[in-house]
């Protein structure tokens, strides 16, 4: 390799670094515009509730409080843009030299091919035209042309590339081109939706969480009495790390006649394999090798055998939390009225955080129905867009959580130990002999509900709520 093309290469990976750095932060921004999301609906109802026997000073600390917020939210979003501006400078920075390397390795790697005597015939004025081939009937100057075009240029450098990356998927052999179009992807899941709701937590080993006792009451007495001994202790929980993951074989050829960057695709896809199964045992998890779920959690109708010596004390929570009921006759403001009840079930001690409320498109499609009304200008409107209405809480689409089944409550109450997050890989090596490439992606957590009293399941279909799904088999261990 030349060595400006070194040096290109060593500015891209370097750029890139910052670049994961700063993607690293996104969470935070989150975490903190759902924080401000929920100071601001805090804030809201503070101004309705004033009237006019509010007290003075009561109406001038919810003053000082909006100002206070406005101030805040201000600077909030200018590191929010900040933010956003950096990644989008070095995205373009790492866009243009990457731009300038794949011409550097162009030229390099793909001269125009030399036209040979037997293929060409010359023309009157002395043009030399190709006699048959994909150039039939074009001149040199046609031909320098073509191949110089940015688009064909692009699709001759990852052709290359693709050489020696890796792969193996039903139906590779239709990225071929004829003629190149979009390519469709299922977005559906961009990697886990439900990591962002919950208590993550990075661990080396296994994992701990302490659990401060419930709060004592404090006992009564004369002024000069003694004071009584308060009863309070500490609880635990332990998590482990198991591997989620999955590879993708893929042979060679295929990989070098696609027009699609398959490598790239098929690690996303490996990325997004992952986060469904995250999101999946967040919810449903068995805690067999794999984190526990919360809708396994409320379905415990017995302490199990593994229920940690020093966890806090196990109740039965099948009864109360595990919630369905009619809505047949009801009216939009009744079944709401209704709803928030059964969801106010989750109990937010220990919990700092907001709520998440997960359900699949047709449930959230029937809340929207629900909520549908006329504004002053005639126009319909609808009160449920990414949060449960009143309450608050983001709305989650999952499209595995069954019909009618709402899931949900504190996040961080759900503990989710990350012993090494989603590694993506490759290598030629694995099945060399066959001339294939192996994708590969892994990551290994372990989870659970620290308090399953935080949650909650309620069926809006008069309908048991569905506590159980099928995981795929680990037919590789079996």
């Amino acid at each position: 390799m030349a060595l400006r093309q070194l040096v290109i290469t060593k500015k891209i990976q370097d750029l890139r670094k910052k670049l994961e750095d700063l993607k690293s932060k996104d969470a935070d921004f989150e975490q903190r515009k759902a924080e401000l999301q929920k100071r601001e609906a805090e804030l809201e109802e503070a101004i309705n509730e004033i009237t006019d026997e509010t007290p003075e000073e009561d109406k001038n600390a919810v003053d000082e409080s909006v100002e206070a917020f406005e101030k805040e939210q201000e600077t909030f979003n200018e590191e929010l843009k900040q933010h956003e501006d950096e990644k989008q400078k070095l995205e373009n920075e790492i866009q243009k030299l990457q731009a300038e390397l794949d011409e550097l390795n162009s030229r390099a790697s793909n001269p125009v091919p030399k036209i040979e005597s037997h293929e060409r015939k010359k023309e009157e004025g002395g043009e030399v035209r190709m006699r048959r081939g994909f150039f039939q009937g074009m001149n040199r100057s046609e031909i320098d042309t073509f191949i110089n075009r940015e688009d064909v240029k692009e699709f001759l450098v990852r052709v290359r590339e693709f050489k020696g990356e890796k792969r193996a998927v039903t139906g590779a052999e239709l990225t071929i081109p004829d003629v190149m179009l979009d390519l469709l992807r299922d977005n559906l899941y961009r990697y886990s939706k439900l990591i962002t709701k919950i208590r993550v937590k990075p661990v080396g080993g296994k994992a701990r969480q302490n659990i401060m006792g419930a709060v004592p009451e404090g006992i009564w007495t004369e002024a000069v009495g003694k004071l009584n001994e308060l009863s309070f202790g500490l609880n635990q929980v332990e998590v482990d790390g198991y591997k989620v993951g999955g590879f993708i074989a893929i042979p060679n050829p295929t990989l070098e006649d696609s027009d699609l960057n398959l490598a790239n695709e098929i690690m996303d896809v490996l990325g997004q394999a992952i986060g469904l199964a995250v999101d999946k045992a967040i919810l449903y998890g068995t805690g067999v090798k794999m984190p526990l779920g919360i809708a396994t959690r409320l379905a415990q109708t017995e302490k199990p055998s593994n229920w940690g010596a020093n966890a806090p004390e196990w109740t039965n929570l099948s009864e109360t939390n595990l919630i369905k009921f009619d809505p047949t006759g009801m009216t939009s403001q009744e079944f709401f009225a209704e709803l928030l009840l059964y969801l106010g079930v989750a109990e937010p001690n220990y919990s700092a955080g907001g709520t998440f409320w997960a359900m699949n498109r047709k449930t959230r499609m029937k809340l929207l129905s629900k909520a549908v009304t006329f504004n002053a200008a005639g126009a319909l409107v609808a009160g449920v867009n990414s949060t449960m209405p009143i309450e608050g809480g983001d709305i989650v689409e999952l499209p595995f959580v069954p019909d009618n089944d709402i899931i949900g409550g504190y996040g961080d109450l759900y503990l989710l130990a990350e012993r090494a997050g989603a590694n993506l890989a490759s290598s030629e090596h694995v099945k060399f002999t066959e001339d294939q490439t192996v994708f590969r992606g892994t990551a290994r957590y372990d989870g659970m509900p620290v308090f399953g009293e935080g949650f909650v399941i309620v069926n809006i279909n008069n309908t048991a709520p569905t506590t159980s799904i099928t995981f795929p088999q680990d037919s590789a261990n079996q």
